[in-house]
């Protein structure tokens, strides 16, 4: 496939984080057209509106939505945010019950619309219900998957070039498993430019990394929507941005490799349930890289990951 002309983006949710993956959408070009729904009429009217009103400074997409499904109609992409929030001290698996209802109503009514689409769940918790999507669409497991840890893999990779004293994007790095408390960073294929992590002299004369250490980034890269919730009531910013970079991956039929979340299918011996790992993202939808290794220790943890989420998913059938 290539890239899609004349792309169409439908945002489902018209809460704090879809709308700031419509912002995000818009002010970085990631889609020709964006399109905002959510059941709640004054509130979406309100928004599209608001963003509408900026549309002279954006690069070239136009916005529109509204309360009636009819404005999905045609999508390329469709991203579901669409569901109950977390609280304060709320795990992302707590909402599981309440989500997957919501998700089950509204899968196939979009689907009427936006036959075609690639959807990516971004609703916590997102692993579980992407399961749940492709059981009730029956959609290849390609054209429906979760943001999964691509924010997360973000938030790694800043606290890492903040110590190297590296940019970003020189940080070679993944967060890998369920999107929620049993991630784990695959540290054993980490690297800064071509230098595994653990050989790394910072140039700033600090220290090398050590093992420790980089138990205690993970934690915090674990918990780090805890304390942006506790201290602000949710996140929204960075998983707008992460969500608008998946967007441009499948509209411009990018295949980037990205740790998002799809059903897996004989991934290091887990079936059925969705995770993240290293996956390509082009316009057909998200390929899982069957050659990511682990070591004894990650594949164990990747294992027990993939355990915790079967648990979640079998109490919501």
């Amino acid at each position: 496939m290539s890239v899609i002309e004349n792309s169409k983006l439908t945002v489902v949710g018209a809460g704090a984080v879809g709308s700031s993956v419509a912002y995000a959408a818009l002010i970085r070009g990631s889609a020709r057209h964006v399109a905002l729904y959510d059941i709640a009429a004054e509130k979406v009217e309100a928004e599209v509106l608001d963003l509408a009103h900026g549309s002279q400074f954006t690069n070239s997409s136009d916005i529109s939505g509204g309360s009636d499904v009819s404005v999905a109609a045609g999508s390329h992409v469709v991203v579901i945010t669409a569901g109950a929030k977390q609280n304060p001290g709320q795990t992302r698996t707590e909402l599981a019950g309440v989500n997957a209802g919501i998700l089950r109503r509204m899968l196939p009514e979009l689907l009427e619309v936006a036959p075609n689409a690639v959807y990516v769940i971004v609703t916590n918790p997102c692993d579980v219900l992407t399961v749940i999507g492709q059981e009730v669409t029956g959609l290849p497991p390609e054209r429906i998957f979760a943001s999964g840890t691509v924010l997360d893999t973000s938030r790694l990779r800043w606290k890492l070039a903040q110590r190297a004293g590296v940019s970003t994007s020189s940080v070679h790095a993944y967060i890998v498993g369920e999107h929620g408390d049993t991630e784990f960073p695959h540290w054993s294929r980490a690297t800064i430019g071509t230098v595994p992590i653990l050989d790394w002299q910072p140039l700033d004369g600090q220290p090398k990394f050590t093992v420790e250490e980089l138990d205690r980034i993970a934690v915090d890269v674990r918990d780090a929507a805890y304390t942006v919730i506790r201290g602000k009531g949710a996140t929204n910013y960075a998983i707008g941005l992460s969500s608008a970079r998946i967007v441009e991956a499948i509209l411009s039929d990018q295949h980037a490799v990205m740790p998002v979340s799809t059903v897996l299918s004989d991934f290091q011996g887990v079936d059925g349930v969705a995770l993240s790992v290293p996956s390509v993202v082009s316009s057909r939808g998200a390929r899982p890289i069957l050659e990511t290794s682990f070591s004894t220790d990650e594949l164990e943890l990747f294992h027990r990951s993939a355990d915790a989420l079967k648990s979640v998913a079998a109490s919501l059938h």
